[in-house]
């Protein structure tokens, strides 16, 4: 059985596919595996593992082996489904391209349409210099179209784009940035025809491949991706290193060998919430894990941030950075903040450039005023006078004031003179010099202070706590990430509100730009609150006025295999089973659904019909069953403004109403609410017998039984046991 939600169903070779990417993935296989049905032969290899790619091709040539459960995988996590639908249309768009370059007429007239949807995007986004007249039309050159190929890595790209003569520098950079939008623009499309094909439901749906990393081929492409669990490789598995598009920017280069086109290292996408009082689910599936390095997604919204750490053992991504191993961003941030203070001591330090430029101005200083005492003392003892007494035996002689010079204390001045001038000089250079390394200094400080606020930046400044219970991790603003389906939620609210997902490529250290590869897909998309019941039933004006009889079964066919999972559920003992049970009075609409009204005003009559649209739809009842972490089942009513008038019977059920002042349509709720809770206990009693063997169905039964008997359903701020309402 195979049933498409719209549309041509897949093809025979992508529900192969599918199935084996499903068998492949944990977490894939983990969740909706069930729901792949393959009756044919167990292909294996010597060592008795199944081999998977001989038994996709089994299925393309027998496919009446797989049975697929659409009706079911629709009610699994909407994330898991996109996960599983884009790495078909991944598969389907590696296929196509391949055949194309490849010549391969056979496999490439299968997937001709779609490519030609692939070529018109394309033939969009290219610049006119990518292209060539051909036949009156203009068509994709074909150098050009060797870009395509989906095994070439970022930087052969950019060489081969580089090498041709006939795109300009701006041209190259557009025609790389043209695919890259066009296969993004391919694969969402086709990602969100296979989700419905699968039973997906979502009015919003937003799909993104994006990398980030300097390009090169590393082994956490080569080897991290194409490996399975255990380490063996998966041929089953696309390469798809070209169909995930990196950020590209234009950045002038001064050596002659690097390319002025390069990649972000981190590579940031904007979103917004859906708003409108629905959930905006984000699903993150990344590839190239690099066991060496954490990966590392961080989400913005509101300046605050959320962090995302991925391990490469187990492929899942949690906000414990504990969790995973290897260089971390933070350990390129603590690096640039260490050399930092590093050059900080060396210029402010003890003995640092700023200590010993003043210790040498301050040298200087000296030595200019050493100086100039000695021009002082030079000028003044170049030459003297001596004077004699006039009754002198010199005097007589005639020699009076005579000069004389003192040769030797001249020359001693002079020699200081010079030596002081020397050490001035010398000074000076010394300060020169200290100036120039400081400033050199300075320049490389201001180069690491401008990477570490880029750091900072991207790994995020306001962290959101979070609390963690069984793998979901509940953010005090009521985000939460759960990792056993790897999906974030940020919470239904009437506004939409921007938010940005980053995906961060560790460098190899703190002050290089080489970084290996990271991967990843992102799938955004709006939900109603309950859409991932396992049993999901709506009971829409089933009964009659002031009447709480039903008289329809609660299950229908097409529910037997969900309720068969709820009831094998139930056999686990350790899962903990809760009934939440609700008689809400009057509902309001909140755009998709009823919910609780917390005014409660009733109107004496209806201003128009009672068949108006905008009364009919709040007289509803639900029934929603979850399969989680635990076992919830929920079970509310509501009714329209328009007062209720019935007679209530049961005196306790009466005094309740008096004494917590509640409404007629309140009780009403709650006695339709306990009639569908007793008459779903019956049909799951018996088909438990149906299902299950005697003793197996024993346990269930009696597990449904003294939970049903104990429930209580909630009535404004009381509880009232059910079995008060049963008759």
């Amino acid at each position: 059985m195979y049933v498409s939600a719209q549309g041509d169903a897949l093809t025979t070779e992508e529900r192969a596919y599918l199935f084996h990417i499903v068998r492949k993935s944990p977490i894939l296989e983990n969740n909706i595996g069930r729901y792949f049905n393959y009756t044919g032969p167990e292909i294996t290899f010597g060592n008795n593992k199944l081999n998977y790619d001989s038994i996709e091709t089994h299925i393309i040539n027998n496919p009446e082996f797989l049975t697929i459960y659409t009706s079911e995988i629709q009610k699994s996590p909407i994330g898991l489904l996109a996960e599983a639908s884009n790495k078909v249309a991944i598969w389907e768009l590696n296929k196509i391209l391949l055949a194309k370059r490849m010549k391969d007429d056979e496999t490439f007239k299968i997937y001709q349409s779609r490519y030609e949807r692939f070529e018109n995007l394309l033939l969009f986004h290219l610049p006119a210099a990518a292209l060539k007249d051909e036949d009156g039309g203009r068509v994709i050159h074909p150098k050009t179209e060797q870009l395509l190929n989906p095994g070439l890595h970022l930087n052969d790209k950019i060489k081969m784009a580089e090498s041709f003569h006939f795109l300009n520098d701006n041209d190259q950079l557009t025609t790389l940035n043209a695919i890259n939008k066009s296969i993004n623009e391919y694969v969402k499309q086709r990602t969100q025809e296979i989700f419905q094909h699968l039973g997906g439901r979502s009015d919003q749906f937003q799909n993104v491949l994006v990398a980030a990393g300097d390009g090169s081929l590393t082994a956490g492409l080569l080897e991290e991706r194409e490996k399975d669990e255990n380490g063996r490789w998966n041929k089953g598995l696309p390469k798809a290193i070209g169909l995930f598009p990196y950020q590209l920017q234009f950045i002038p280069q001064k050596e002659k060998d690097i390319s002025p086109i390069q990649p972000r290292r981190v590579a940031g996408n904007d979103f917004q919430t859906f708003g409108n009082n629905k959930i905006t689910n984000i699903h993150l599936d990344i590839w190239g894990y690099n066991t060496d390095k954490q990966t590392t997604v961080v989400i913005e919204k509101n300046g605050r941030t959320y962090h995302l750490f991925g391990s490469g053992e187990t492929r899942f991504l949690s906000p414990d950075s504990a969790f995973a191993k290897g260089t971390t961003y933070q350990y390129i941030i603590n690096g640039l903040k260490n050399q930092i203070a590093v050059i900080d001591e060396k210029i402010h330090g003890k003995k640092g450039y700023d200590y010993w430029i003043g210790f040498y101005e301050n040298k200087k200083e000296d030595l200019k005023a050493q100086i100039f005492n000695l021009e002082h003392d030079i000028a003044n003892v170049t030459s003297y006078t001596i004077h004699t007494k006039k009754n002198s035996k010199k005097a007589v002689a005639g020699e009076l004031d005579k000069t004389y010079y003192d040769k030797k204390t001249r020359k001693e001045k002079q020699q200081l003179y010079i030596q002081k001038n020397g050490e001035l000089e010398d000074t000076k250079r010394k300060i020169q010099a200290l100036k120039k390394e400081k400033e050199a200094a300075l320049e490389k400080r201001s180069i690491l202070q401008s990477k570490l606020d880029h750091a900072v930046d991207a790994f995020g400044r306001n962290w959101v706590p979070f609390t963690v219970n069984e793998g979901l991790y509940i953010y005090e603003d009521s985000t939460t990430f759960d990792m056993t389906t790897q999906e974030f939620r940020f919470p239904a609210k009437q506004e939409a509100e921007q938010f940005e997902i980053r995906l961060l490529a560790i460098p190899n250290t703190a002050t290089t730009n080489q970084a290996d590869e990271v991967m990843m897909h992102i799938n955004v998309t709006s939900t109603e609150p309950d859409y991932n019941a396992r049993v999901r039933l709506r009971f829409n004006d089933v009964f009659a006025s002031n009447s709480w009889k039903l008289d329809r079964p609660v299950l229908q066919e097409e529910d037997s295999m969900s309720v068969r999972v709820f009831l094998e559920q139930l056999l686990d003992k350790k899962k903990e089973f809760r009934l939440i049970t609700r008689g809400n009075g009057i509902g309001k609409w909140n755009g998709f659904a009823a919910v609780y009204n917390a005014s409660q005003t009733e109107l004496e009559s209806y201003p128009t019909s009672k068949e108006d649209s905008t009364f009919k739809r709040l007289r509803t009842s639900e029934v929603n069953i979850f399969v989680d972490r635990a076992i919830i089942m929920e079970i509310n009513s509501f009714t329209d403004p328009v007062r209720s008038k019935f007679e209530i019977t049961n005196q306790s059920v009466a005094d309740a109403k008096n004494k917590n002042n509640l409404t007629y349509n309140q009780i009403l709720s709650a006695y339709r609410t306990a009639s569908i809770l007793f008459r779903l206990q019956e049909e799951l009693n018996v088909k438990a017998g149906e299902y299950f063997d005697r003793e197996k169905a024993k346990i269930i039964i009696d597990r449904l039984n003294t939970t049903f008997s104990q429930a209580k359903i909630l009535v404004g701020k009381v509880s009232l046991k059910a079995t008060l309402l049963k008759n």
